[in-house]
């Protein structure tokens, strides 16, 4: 029976209604679902002040469990790096555990890589995934990845690219594929991981394959941030760019045709490597696990894209 471990390193779990159709769903999935002792704490927006949320990740580290899950994302992970026990989450990780989670857990998953080269998962939150209203179930794709996850048996994902995404590459229109090896997959959430840029906390990857999500920032807001990564040398040094899921945000009259893909065609006018979008992870219901600071294996043909690291 696998064993998850669910705790609260960002924001206040509010919904506690939610909160206990998640726990339940996970069990009746046949999991063993341990819940921190400060899981629903609050601190003014936060699931406990800095010295319980320390704790909880604590906890997490030393739990045995073959999941620590987080709650939910928010903000609150930042101003936690410079006391996170790098050492306990490392080897917590070399004894089993997946630390799996998304949006504000993109700066746990990236100060773990830059200060130990730990490897984390970049999947579903308790709150995010599996809290949907009764009637209503979870994703089909994302509770078989994240299943996948529990029993081990992960070895990659694939999605289906967009005739713009083939059409904006010469190689993948002319059909020869593209094949891209032994690249560190890293990334996550677009403003998370901006806010780190020039800290401690900043992998330093090279050569590597660069995913990114955010929610609710408009598409304006979304090419400044890719403006810095591109101004401080980071996006030229990938061999990819994958982009995610980038939604609940509001265009408006002032745009004047400005959009997603305005910034998708900027982007890709800007560095050699390839931008693919269409990966099915972010703040979107259909979401796949991914593995933060792992080897990977890029594979498209045609319109099959194939990260793979079995």
């Amino acid at each position: 029976m696998p064993h998850i471990y669910l705790y609260s390193p960002s924001g206040a779990v509010r919904d506690k209604a939610g909160f206990r159709r998640a726990t339940a769903r996970l069990r009746a999935l046949g999991h063993d679902v341990e819940v921190d002792e400060a899981a629903l704490s609050s601190h003014q927006r936060f699931a406990g002040d800095d010295a319980t949320r320390l704790a909880a990740i604590g906890r997490a580290a030393a739990s045995g469990a073959h999941v620590a899950m987080t709650t939910r994302g928010g903000y609150g992970l930042t101003r936690l790096l410079p006391q996170l026990p790098y050492k306990a989450i490392h080897q917590s990780v070399e004894r089993g555990t997946a630390w799996v989670g998304l949006s504000d857990f993109t700066a746990l998953q990236l100060a773990a890589l830059a200060q130990r080269k730990t490897a984390t998962w970049a999947g579903p939150a308790l709150m995010e995934d599996f809290a949907a209203e009764a009637g209503t179930e979870p994703d089909d794709i994302m509770q078989a990845c994240f299943d996948d996850l529990l029993q081990g048996h992960g070895e990659g994902t694939g999605w289906r690219l967009s005739l713009a995404d083939v059409r904006a590459h010469p190689a993948l229109e002319a059909e020869k594929g593209l094949r891209i090896g032994k690249a560190t997959l890293w990334g996550g959430n677009l403003t998370v991981l901006c806010s780190l840029l020039g800290t401690p906390y900043f992998p330093e990857v090279k050569g590597g394959i660069l995913f990114l999500e955010d929610v609710g920032e408009h598409p304006y807001r979304i090419e400044r941030m890719l403006t810095q990564l591109l101004h401080a040398g980071v996006l030229g040094k990938q061999k990819a760019v994958l982009l995610g899921g980038f939604n609940r945000y509001t265009l408006v009259p002032h745009d004047r045709g400005f959009n997603l893909k305005t910034v998708v065609a900027w982007l890709r006018s800007q560095i050699k490597a390839p931008v693919l979008t269409g990966l099915p992870f972010g703040h979107v219901p259909t979401k796949v696990v991914l593995p933060v600071g792992q080897q990977v294996q890029l594979m498209v043909q045609d319109r099959d894209a194939l990260i793979y690291w079995g």
